[in-house]
């Protein structure tokens, strides 16, 4: 592929806003997308894929052009000059042709292939994974950690969930073939090793821009990971319910949770960020939606006031998100060992205090997506011990990137017996 400067100069500009200015990787590259609009298909699939494969293989891009340091990426200097050495040793790893540019002058591409050799001896270099991860994630998860490692840093597909209040799954598949954007469904067992139960899922059969598909601005389908899809209907809820999803972020869940409603009853979602829920606002408007009601969590009152409401209560908390690298790659680079140590804090207090919303004989799904037990697992187990019988689990399910192909999800069904 003949590279061409401007197009390979947005991947710099993108590269320096995450690891300089310390930006989430997604918002940067639609900001820079945004920026030309004369770019086509090509060149803008070229600038994103490439910035976040690059982010993805940070670590082992930077040790084939000797730099081992991974913090404080500052001391790179102004201007673009350490960027375009790392895209050089880039498209030499990917055997791409060099152009004759100024800037590509002092790229050495054997000395760069003698490194990556070296590497491989390496394993948090070959993979590309910061040294406290890998340390944390052998201890809890030990020879696992390998093949997990290995399956997130695959490039994530591109997963849609059919709004069935506006469609039906084959009427979808259809009316998108006839756009020329071509799915499977996840009766495929080519997609779906695990056979995991995605009745309303589709996945792209080449990656694109979906969120220009005048289906998608209709509200026919959400982009949601088919592990994701795995948890509103993990909570078995029933048309006419009241159910809380008390972490509910943008509301992808929630949007999941009001359609297996069938729009009625009440979905109550909350968050603790008001933008977040405006968001969720434009979403259900979208997706034909009413029995949503947002609420910003702004004081301890606001769950006091549903005490012993809710016959189904979701608590998707936040945690590491180590479950979802594929398609967050820059997270690794970000967290930290202490966000860690408080993040496991922050899901026992919500566990522990959120549950009064539940009514007896309520149920409650305790989702995250992370791969580390201590978040998930050993989360629920200190969460019964310290109930003492007031809760039973009915149920767990956990999704491995590398049996599924798909992201780390875990989900706890627990049910409230007094």
């Amino acid at each position: 592929m003949k590279l061409h400067r401007n197009t390979v100069e947005a991947i710099l500009v993108a590269l320096k806003e995450i690891f300089e200015g310390e930006k989430y990787a997604d918002r940067v590259i639609e900001k820079v997308l945004k920026s030309n609009p004369k770019w086509g298909a090509r060149d803008r699939a070229f600038i994103a894929e490439n910035t976040y494969e690059i982010v993805r293989w940070w670590r082992l891009i930077l040790f084939t052009i000797k730099v081992e340091e991974l913090a404080n990426p500052q001391k790179y200097g102004e201007g673009l000059g350490f960027y375009w050495r790392v895209f050089g040793a880039w498209c030499v790893l990917n055997q791409q042709e060099l152009p004759d540019w100024q800037e590509f002058k002092y790229i050495d591409a054997k000395a760069v292939q003698r490194r990556y050799q070296q590497a491989q001896t390496e394993r948090k270099i070959m993979q590309a994974i910061p040294d406290w991860l890998d340390e944390v994630a052998s201890l809890e998860l030990g020879e696992q950690w390998d093949s997990e490692m290995t399956a997130m840093n695959q490039e994530a597909p591109v997963i849609l969930r059919t709004n069935t209040l506006k469609t039906s799954l084959p009427e979808l598949q259809k009316l998108l073939a006839e756009d020329n954007i071509m799915t499977y469904s996840f009766a495929d067992t080519a997609i779906n090793p695990a056979q995991l139960p995605l009745p309303y899922a589709l996945q792209l059969a080449q990656r694109r821009n979906i969120f220009t598909s005048v289906h998608f601005k209709n509200g026919l389908f959400e982009i949601q990971d088919a592990a994701s899809q795995l948890v509103a209907p993990f909570l078995d809820v029933q048309e006419g319910m009241r159910v809380v999803d008390a972490c509910a972020g943008a509301g992808g869940k929630t949007l999941h949770l009001a359609t297996l409603m069938n729009n009625k009853g009440r979905v109550i979602s909350m968050d603790t960020e008001g933008w977040k829920l405006d968001e969720l606002r434009k979403r259900t408007a979208r997706n034909g939606i009413s029995n949503v009601e947002p609420r910003v969590i702004d004081s301890n009152k606001v769950i006091k006031r549903l005490e012993n409401s809710a016959d189904r209560l979701l608590l998707d908390v936040p945690c590491s998100g180590l479950g979802v690298l594929k398609r967050n790659p820059d997270a690794k680079w970000k967290l930290h060992p202490d966000f860690i140590t408080r993040i496991k804090a922050t899901q026992a207090e919500i566990l522990g205090n959120y549950v009064s919303m539940l009514r007896k004989d309520g149920v409650l799904v305790y989702a995250t997506c992370s791969i580390l037990p201590s978040e998930s697992e050993e989360q629920v187990r200190k969460f019964l011990e310290q109930q003492d019988g007031k809760f039973e689990l009915l149920a767990e399910l956990r999704t491995s990137p590398a049996q599924t192909g798909f992201d780390g999800f875990y989900m706890a069904k627990l049910v409230k017996k007094s």
